[in-house]
């Protein structure tokens, strides 16, 4: 199992010192020992990971993120202001670099893709990479125009902080201990399994060209979530259970909170996405046909034909020519790998084009030898 990307092994991607409060949230848990666990505390601990579950996922996610609805500034800050009690850095950066992985989804840029990096990287890891430390406000110039999101990005500890002195103060230390620091964690870890679990393990209704999957346990965890492979093929939706019964207890809030005019405008995948007849955009495809193309060795093929070339002394009914791939088997082979797509043509059209260049590529490469 990869720990660290290979970039890490060069010096350019080593960890953080702010790795060290991480662990001591961690560590810090375990003195429950001597504190004791009240059941304030433990009211504290259930209380604080929804509340803050559903600041991450309806704000940090679908609104920051994703603009999914609309809200005043007022709820806007609420929500931020809580986002970040989560201890998962500002709202402008985690905006950032949730953008940047649609944009990169699990292909070699993208920060936290367990195909590259790993699992426990693409979990935990990443987060403490120097070249990810940094707010990318090139990113998020729409949310970075507001003076008080840039202002918690200066002061991203601060909500932090004040929420666990208010859990001191009303249950002690062991509402530091056991309602901060257990909520904390929990947080962290449902959260963080959406970048790795979540790509990993569980099913794929739609063709994204990554690997995103449903997972109702997440879902479960995450307040919907979890269902992260309807998220990927229509990523501006703040509904996430595209089915009746894929629970989605954050769209279930929204809905409350639009009847009570407190945000507006919910967008919601068109029918033609909930049937899963549209089709895929570019990028899309184009990933798609990447992994699709990667399942025949390129490489291979090209010393095949070089070989084939240099029997120039054989009889052509001695020969054995190479096999290059056709377009049916390209179609069979995707038919196997993916869901049902309108777009499944293009897929293997654009795969089937990729090979033969890859191959063209190698042969150009053993003649300049």
């Amino acid at each position: 199992m990869t720990l660290v990307p290979a970039s890490a092994a060069s010096g350019d991607d080593i960890l953080y010192p702010s790795v060290i409060p991480f662990l001591a949230v961690h560590l810090g848990s375990f003195a429950a020992i001597w504190t004791g666990i009240t059941w304030p505390a433990v009211a504290l601990c259930v209380t604080l990971y929804w509340l803050r579950m559903f600041a991450v996922t309806a704000g940090y996610h679908r609104y920051f993120s994703h603009r999914s609805f609309a809200t005043g500034r007022v709820f806007q800050f609420i929500l931020a202001f809580l986002a970040q009690s989560s201890a998962q850095k500002s709202v402008l950066w985690w905006a950032a670099k949730h953008r940047h992985h649609h944009l990169h989804s699990d292909a070699v840029e993208d920060a936290h893709s367990p195909r590259h990096t790993g699992f426990v990287y693409s979990h935990v890891g990443w987060i403490f990479a120097r070249r990810n430390d940094l707010t990318e406000f090139a990113q998020v110039p729409d949310l970075a125009r507001f003076p008080e999101l840039r202002l918690l990005d200066k002061v991203e500890m601060a909500p932090v902080v004040l929420l666990g002195a208010f859990c001191f103060l009303v249950a002690g230390w062991p509402g530091l201990v056991v309602g901060f620091m257990w909520s904390t964690l929990l947080v962290w870890h449902a959260t963080f399994c959406i970048n790795s679990l979540a790509h990993v393990s569980g099913t794929r209704r739609y063709v994204t060209g990554d690997d995103s999957r449903n997972n109702p346990f997440l879902a479960f965890l995450t307040m919907g979530e979890g269902w992260h492979n309807n998220h990927h093929a229509y990523p501006s939706s703040a509904r996430q259970g595209f089915r009746w019964w894929e629970v989605d207890v954050t769209w279930y809030i929204l809905l409350l909170l639009a009847r009570l005019g407190i945000v507006r405008n919910l967008k919601v995948p068109p029918p033609s996405v909930l049937r899963n007849e549209h089709m895929l955009g570019v990028r899309a495809v184009q990933r798609a046909a990447e992994q699709l193309a990667s399942c025949f060795d390129s490489e291979k093929i090209a010393q095949m034909i070089a070989r084939a070339r240099g029997r120039a002394t054989e009889t052509m009914e001695s020969l054995h020519m190479p096999h290059i791939p056709t377009r049916a088997e390209f179609l069979a082979r995707a038919k196997e790998m993916f869901a049902k797509t309108a777009s499944l043509d293009l897929i293997v059209d654009r795969g089937h084009e990729l090979l033969l260049a890859s191959v063209s590529r190698h042969l150009e490469a053993r003649a300049t030898r």
